[in-house]
């Protein structure tokens, strides 16, 4: 299995691409503001093909790029039903900036517009692609309709989750913006992440992959303390 990305644009938030192995077809997850580029050097280095976008939500940092990627290579982008109208405004939807705000932070380069082709996914949705198994799990707590994305190959076990920006390495998402709900995410925290086995790789939306096993070790916001704290990630 490929899994590859970079932090991308003024969040760093993090885009993966992922494959079955190079010179295969492709997911895009999580393709945020400046992301254009880096997506294209992956896959000529891969000699990949983009076959679908997935979106762990849809705040601005995490879909900023998501139409020019989904349009240029023909791909639907898939993302929670409850999270769908947030396509439509992104940045109305995800905090309070001005279009001149928005423009000064990309050199005058705004792809903020609706893909032509979105899917909606649900909770427990299992999605074969690009020949591996992707498991949506319903995870609201940082938006209504956050979700993480468990992976394994067609013969294996799950044992990568993309948490979006419910789950960081010490830390968790924020519940202050639209959207957000601290009572949600502690719902989530014990019925996505506690039922979760510690060997799966974790790799969030924001800052370094950890495992399920050492956030369950150190992370305080799993101990039951604090879980309403506001947290990161935008």
């Amino acid at each position: 299995m490929l899994i590859t990305g970079f932090p991308a644009g003024s969040w760093a938030t993090n885009c993966y691409v992922v494959a079955a192995g190079p010179g295969e077809p492709c997911v895009i997850v999580d393709p945020g503001q400046d992301s254009i580029d880096g997506v294209l050097e992956l896959v000529r280095e891969h000699s990949l093909a983009p076959a679908a976008v997935l979106l762990t939500h849809g705040h601005i940092d995490h879909i900023w790029s998501v139409a020019p990627i989904s349009d240029r290579f023909g791909i639907p982008a898939a993302i929670h039903v409850d999270d769908r109208y947030r396509l439509a405004d992104p940045a109305g939807t995800s905090f309070s900036a001005s279009r001149e705000q928005l423009l000064s932070m990309t050199k005058n380069e705004l792809e903020l517009t609706e893909p032509s082709d979105v899917q909606v996914v649900n909770d427990g949705d299992e999605l074969e692609l690009v020949g591996l198994v992707w498991r949506v799990r319903h995870a609201p707590g940082h938006t209504e309709g956050s979700v993480v994305f468990d992976l394994r190959e067609a013969d294996g076990e799950f044992d990568h989750m993309f948490s979006g920006d419910v789950l960081f390495a010490g830390s968790i998402g924020r519940t202050d913006l639209p959207g957000g709900d601290s009572a949600a995410m502690m719902r989530t925290l014990e019925r996505v992440i506690g039922s979760t086995p510690d060997y799966v790789s974790v790799l969030p939306g924001h800052g370094p992959a950890t495992t399920i096993g050492q956030e369950r070790d150190s992370n305080p916001y799993l101990s039951g303390a604090n879980l309403g704290h506001p947290g990161n990630g935008l």
